[in-house]
């Protein structure tokens, strides 16, 4: 009996040992984001695209400055779009 309590306890720790490993790949899969105001298209918006809008996909025109887009970290001002550069801030 005493022998089966350590093995269960041996595979209890090799999972919880395994799943750290497994979450800290997935998070380091996972490039950063920023929240990047000015380039979606209309209704591509991912959310909060300001007065009149609730959420994802309610941006009225394309490039409106108060709806955004999840981009990679780093890259938002480096977006052009017919209307000037992507904004790291809402767009009037």
């Amino acid at each position: 009996m005493r022998s089966n309590h350590a093995a269960f306890a041996a595979s209890i720790a090799i999972a919880a040992a395994t799943a750290a490993i497994t979450t800290d790949a997935s998070a380091q899969a996972k490039p950063a984001m920023e929240k990047c105001y000015g380039v979606s298209l209309a209704g591509k918006n991912d959310c909060a695209a300001g007065p009149g809008t609730s959420c994802a996909g309610t941006s009225k025109v394309n490039y409106q400055g108060n709806a955004w887009k999840l981009v990679k970290a780093g890259t938002c001002t480096s977006i052009k779009t017919p209307k000037g550069q992507g904004s790291l801030s809402p767009k009037a």
